[in-house]
């Protein structure tokens, strides 16, 4: 008999409470609703339905999920949902793979001011790429870009960067031609990490004089516009990393890379190996070790382990999934269409037109039977345990 899969929720039902005590007034709000959610995902706590097989008479009770998005066993068909957009905007052309990633000293920073810098790491990044492509010098055209922020390293640490997968290519500053780049070759590395470097430090000096970020511990002194200027300095000599390859399995594994990525954050439950009363243990990387030693075990505190989960938590509200230039939500389909047409992508029309229309209108079983693989039906509502929040009361003299 297989033991069960050991889980993030696992974690925090067991150390969270006593991690919470012990963290008192260092904890956000929002760390503390994502601690919450993933503890009562699909559990009692949160409901659910008592399921009933007509087939073979199986009854079983299926909870409701948390649908947090830093929850590792939620969104799952939100990513395949994402996933099968994604692959349906796929052109004919060779793909190509970038990551622009912050240096240590302003992700730092970011941590404390994760709407302002994360925001502009994805807007940044993409005005990059957009610039350098439609200067004639390099390509001379308008690209597409989708990017995915991610904040963290294989062993849960902070390290905010970006991911981003975009054809190599675009369409001609007047729309009427496609333009390629070289076989092989996107764009220089190098011109794209300095223009990188030089638009976000702008961006940055000016949220500074805005008023826009918060300094604290080390970082106080950073508040004054002198200081802070100075602090810049040596981060504009500084060379920032940009990656870019060409995918060795095409675009639609980019994309399948990406998807796992989208909806949860820092570890997934499968890289999970054992956890005690004191210690957890995960499966990790070594980026800098050969292939053949690369992958290893880490061992972390059960506190440790939890913080660093929490480090990757998301402002409310915050779109981590951003889509630029030639597939921006804005003119994508018209894009896309006049792109395909001048790359002479022909559509392929159903024989059978009616039969088409049939397959879409039926509709497979939401809950189907682990038991006889039969439709199941719901025979009863579990209500949530969880009471919902009552507006403030006004108080009357």
């Amino acid at each position: 008999m297989t033991r069960p899969q050991l889980e993030i929720a696992d974690i925090f039902r067991h150390h969270g409470q006593q991690w919470r005590e012990t963290h008192q007034g260092h904890v956000s709000l929002n760390q503390l609703k994502v601690m919450s959610a993933i503890e009562h995902c699909r559990t009692q706590v949160l409901g659910g339905h008592l399921l009933h097989c007509q087939a073979c008479e199986y009854t079983h009770i299926s909870y409701n999920s948390c649908r947090n998005r830093h929850c590792p066993k939620c969104q799952t068909s939100s990513a395949k949902r994402w996933l099968e957009a994604r692959q349906a905007q796929l052109l004919p052309v060779d793909y190509y793979h970038l990551v622009f990633t912050l240096p240590k000293e302003v992700a730092n920073l970011a941590y404390y001011n994760k709407s302002v810098m994360y925001g502009l790491l994805l807007k940044v990044a993409a005005e990059t790429l957009l610039t350098i492509g439609a200067d004639v010098k390099w390509l001379g055209a308008k690209l597409g870009v989708t990017f995915v922020l991610h904040t963290w390293g294989s062993t849960m640490t902070h390290h905010p960067h970006v991911h981003g997968i975009v054809p190599g290519g675009g369409l001609s500053a007047d729309g009427e031609h496609w333009v390629s780049c070289k076989s092989g070759f996107f764009l220089p590395v190098r011109v794209l990490s300095r223009l990188f470097r030089r638009l976000y430090l702008e961006k940055l000096y000016q949220a500074h004089q805005q008023h826009s970020l918060l300094f604290f511990g080390n970082d106080e002194p950073l508040e004054d516009e002198e200081l802070f200027a100075q602090w810049l300095t040596p981060l504009r000599k500084k060379e920032w990393i940009v990656y870019a390859k060409r995918p060795f399995a095409g675009p639609k594994s980019v994309f399948a890379y990406l998807s796992r990525y989208t909806h949860r954050v820092a570890i997934s439950n499968s890289r999970l190996v054992k956890s005690d009363s004191n210690n957890i243990t995960f499966r990790c990387k070594n980026y800098r070790a050969k292939a053949s030693v690369r992958y290893r075990t880490m061992t972390l505190d059960n506190g440790e382990f939890i913080r660093r989960f929490l480090l990757h938590t998301l402002p409310s509200g915050f779109h981590r999934i951003r889509h630029y230039g030639l597939i921006a939500n804005t003119g994508c389909k018209k894009n896309l269409v006049k792109a395909r047409q001048l790359l002479n992508v022909v559509e392929v029309v159903p024989e059978n037109k009616d039969l088409v229309k049939e397959k879409s209108i039926k509709q497979e079983p939401v809950f189907v039977c682990p038991k006889c693989g039969g439709p199941m039906v719901i025979n009863e509502i579990l209500i949530s345990q969880l009471k919902p929040r009552a507006p403030p009361m006004k108080l009357v003299n």
